[in-house]
């Protein structure tokens, strides 16, 4: 059982200032968080709302909890979730709590705070229903007054749901319908009992603090803070209540204040505005200078005693976004340079703590971002918190995500109108008095058309259902109840980037900002895509601000190429290596540097994280375009092209380094730097110095390793000294004398009888595969190859007319060359030379009567620095599964 002791409430953030103390008074508020002692159950249990139920058979627990455990890698990097440790379980939980009375509870008035629960929550105390909140991520408050007990014991029961929403189910008005992360069960944020005086600042402000605070205007001279609090008068008699509202220096000075006159019947609330006038402001100014006061209001009540304080930290500042300058912080043009970042983490779910989320921020920072969108729903108070002290500027959203009706209708029921503005006004009223907050998103991806994505589908196209009705509710509502800052969506699909048969409605207008999810290079197009393709919307709204929401690859830990060119990359497959995701990136940055109108990009994402509709790359039920691991430690390459390019102080890095193994005795070394040289050293020699790398990116071609071991340092050398990163490859003796190359694959395949490389040193031609290509959280099935052990690799190949051109030492080689064709296939014949001499002439694969089959042909070739291999396309297209290269002693 918990107990007690009254205690003034402090802001955690509170601490960072020099505030002089303010008498506590005998009513001043007191919080109790309610964190431990909880006892938990894994299903349903309404029995157990009785106070008298016997409990001690359930399962302890502290919160914040969550009984779901969802993604796990299939290699022992980057978290501990296995498959045997998922917990998917979407349904009810229930809750139980024995705690005391706070020391002098009679006469106060007491609430019962929830950061949230997911992902609708029941609450009871003292076996009296106190009321359901129905929405996973806010928090809410109920009134617990007539339930507590003035002494002694109280029980308190929650029951949540998280049950997956489908037409007449439980949740099937509670926002996300769908999504692409997994939305977890339990009270997963902090519970705490806030006990009040009967005059005090109105709790009941759907979750907020009951004041709002506004800058209207911001200069170095002189800035302007509308306050208004809402004051709840809870007591048996009318009162003449005063509210004093002040903003502190971090020395404690006083910087302004005001008084405001604050009359209330018995039994009544009311709202009191005022102004505070800033001479000399300190303005917060994002990374470069956070600085925040403190805002302290008063409620004083008839007799002079303060009946309720509250402080909080708040920052001074002006936005703007202009669709020529970007986005503008006090008038000065302000890039924001972020990321999307899910609030889940291997091993913890969403059950994370304040150190969690701060060491996030670090490692944000750290990449050198400046900007977070919080997606796809409202997050904590603590990312919010930390984010004012960072100077990371935030974008807010609701999970109204890419689908809003269910069963077949084309229009939203009304219940879940209500539920998308209630949850609305929460993310506003919790998060408007933060100066890290910018912009309320409104939607995400609503506009798929007939093109909804399988793992999304909800009984219908989607073709014919308008979200522009409800989006416009959406905007007025936000700005109905904060004018002060724009609203937005992020896009997904206006510019037939799907197919021209694919008829999408186009959203961007219905709020003030536009941002685009935008996937070239991994769901569509090609990488050079970007640009052209944001020039063409910005022609279209020229009048509105656009900003890049989402842009990524998916890289895997394990999973490596040797050229990112090879092959295209397999967005709901394996095919994802950490070098494409590097490779996506690299070419996004350059094209978004260009257009600097944008006014924020957010990469896509800063960590991976869970979701139920994958299984794809080295993962299971994970997303991973994180530029970090699910663990939130272990940094892919990306993290680190980033970190150079945003992030001033020096530093080098050497990319692949989990490709320890190689496969190729030549192979290209790059190396992140942005320090004024950078040299590569191999085994201790000196492979030479780069400097004003494009991008901070550095390539070394064709670097022969050595038989072995290969250590290799990067050394970069800047005006205080010297960087250095360390990298251990390793060249097996037998890959150093026999090649392998997979063709017509990104990543090579394994095999137990030689390593292989990817798909390199060719010229033309394109890819294709024997197997049935994967799909949303379906892997893909392998065909059937006969007259092989190497199914793996001769499931791909490079077709056409193309050209290989390997670099090799002077010599005689046994080149053997591998052809599988499925029966289902009618190849033609083509032509294999080499400098001129023909291998094959009017060759023909072998065509199976069922399944496939596999064949290879073995030719010895003598070559001078370089073994040429053309595969001219005759009656069909030339084709080739596998090249082995043996040099002969």
């Amino acid at each position: 059982m918990i107990k007690a002791k009254t205690m003034c409430q402090i802001s955690l953030l509170a601490l960072a200032f020099a505030v002089p103390s303010l008498a506590c008074a005998q009513d001043e508020r007191a919080t109790m968080v309610l964190d431990s002692g909880w006892r938990f159950h894994d299903g349903e249990a309404p029995e157990a709302i009785a106070p008298e139920f016997a409990d001690a058979a359930w399962q302890p627990v502290n919160v914040p909890h969550t009984w779901n455990r969802v993604g796990y890698y299939r290699h022992e990097l980057g978290g501990i979730n296995t498959q045997t440790t998922a917990n998917k379980r979407q349904g009810a939980g229930w809750y139980r709590l024995h705690f005391s009375s706070p020391q002098g509870s009679e006469g106060k008035r007491h609430w019962l705070e929830f950061d949230a629960a997911s992902r609708v929550a029941k609450v009871w105390l003292n076996g009296q229903y106190l009321g359901e909140h129905r929405g996973g991520f806010s928090r809410f408050r109920f009134d617990a007054t007539a339930a507590m007990r003035p002494e002694g014991e109280n029980v308190l029961v929650v029951r949540v749901d998280n049950t997956q929403p489908k037409a007449g189910g439980p949740t099937a008005d509670v926002l996300p319908l769908a999504g692409d992360f997994f939305v977890h069960g339990g009270l997963y944020r902090p519970v705490r009992l806030i006990s009040t005086a009967p005059l005090h600042i109105d709790l009941a402000d759907a979750g907020g603090t009951g004041v709002r605070a506004t800058t209207v205007s911001a200069s170095s001279q002189e800035a302007t803070v509308d306050v208004v609090v809402r004051i709840a008068n809870d007591g048996a008699r009318a009162t003449e209540a005063t509210v004093k509202v002040s903003l502190i220096n971090r020395d404690g000075r006083e910087a302004a204040s005001a008084t405001v006159p604050a009359p209330l019947a018995a039994g009544k609330a009311g709202e009191f505005g005022t102004k505070l006038m800033i001479a000399n402001p300190h303005l917060w100014q994002g990374t470069t200078d956070p600085w925040l006061y403190q805002l302290v209001v008063q409620v004083i009540d008839a007799k002079g005693q303060v009946a309720d304080v509250l402080r909080q930290p708040y920052g001074i500042r002006i936005i703007a976004f202009d669709p020529e300058q970007g986005f503008l912080l006090n008038g000065q043009p302000y890039r924001l340079k972020g990321v999307g970042y899910h609030q889940d983490r291997d091993g913890k779910g969403w059950a994370i703590s304040r150190e969690d989320v701060a060491e996030d921020i670090a490692t944000i920072r750290d990449m050198g971002a400046n900007a977070i969108r919080l997606t796809h729903y409202q997050h904590g108070q603590d990312v919010h918190d930390l984010a004012d002290r960072a100077g990371i500027v935030v974008w807010d959203e609701i999970p109204l995500v890419s689908m809003w009706t269910l069963g077949g209708k084309r229009e939203a029921d009304p219940a879940l109108v209500a539920n998308a503005k209630g949850q609305l006004t929460e993310l506003i009223r919790q998060n408007q008095n933060h100066a890290a907050s910018a912009i309320w998103g409104i939607a995400n991806e609503v506009d798929f058309g007939n093109s909804l994505p399988a793992f999304l589908f909800g009984g219908t196209d989607g073709s014919e259902i308008d979200p522009l009705p409800l989006l416009a509710e959406m905007h007025k509502s936000a700005k109905a109840i904060d004018p002060s800052r724009p609203t937005a969506l992020a896009t997904c699909c206006e510019g037939r980037l799907l197919g021209a048969d694919i008829e999408v409605p186009i959203t961007a207008p219905a709020a003030d900002l536009g941002g685009a999810n935008r996937y070239f290079g991994w769901y569509f197009g090609k990488p050079d895509d970007l640009g052209p393709h944001l020039d063409a919307l910005r022609a279209k709204r020229p009048q509105q601000p656009l900003a890049v929401t989402e842009y990524g690859a998916g890289g895997g830990l394990t999973i490596h190429t040797d050229n990112v060119l090879g092959a295209p990359a397999d967005s709901r497959g394996f095919a994802q290596p950490e070098e494409y995701e590097s490779y996506i990136h690299e070419t996004a940055l350059a094209q978004l540097d260009a257009r600097p109108w944008l006014y924020a990009t957010w990469l896509w994402n800063s960590f991976d994280f869970a979701t139920t509709v994958r299984t794809e790359g080295d993962a299971q039920d994970i997303n991973t375009k994180g530029l970090v691991a699910y663990d939130h430690k272990t940094r892919k390459d990306a993290f680190y092209f980033y970190k150079a390019n945003w992030n001033p102080a020096p530093m080098v890095h050497i990319t692949s380094k989990r490709y320890a193994a190689r496969a190729y005795a030549l192979t290209d070394v790059k190396i992140y730097s942005n320090t004024a040289s950078t040299e590569l050293l191999l085994n201790g020699r000196s492979l030479g110095t780069k400097s004003d790398c494009p991008q901070k990116v550095c390539v070394w071609s064709a670097v022969a390793l050595d038989v072995g071991a290969n250590a290799l340092v990067a050394r970069g050398t800047h005006a205080e000294g010297v960087v250095e990163d360390n990298a251990a490859w390793t060249l097996a003796p037998e890959t150093a004398r026999r090649m392998v190359i997979d063709s017509g694959a990104l990543v090579a395949a394994k095999s137990t009888a030689r390593v292989l490389g990817s798909d390199t040193w060719f010229e033309g031609g394109s890819v294709g595969s024997l197997d049935k290509a994967a799909d949303y959280g379906k892997p893909a099935v392998p065909a059937q190859i006969g007259g092989t052990t190497e199914r793996d690799a001769l499931a791909t190949f490079r077709k056409g007319s193309f050209s290989y051109r390997v670099p090799v030492a002077n010599g005689r080689y046994k080149v053997t060359l591998w052809f599988a064709t499925a029966a289902t296939q009618t190849p033609g014949t083509f032509d294999v030379k080499s400098g001129g001499k023909a291998l094959l002439r009017k060759f023909q694969p072998v065509i199976p009567t069922t399944g496939a089959a596999a064949e290879s042909k073995t030719f010895t070739i003598t070559a001078k620095g370089t073994l040429a291999l053309d595969f001219v396309a005759g009656s069909g297209e030339a084709r080739v599964s596998m090249i082995e290269i043996e040099q002969q002693r």
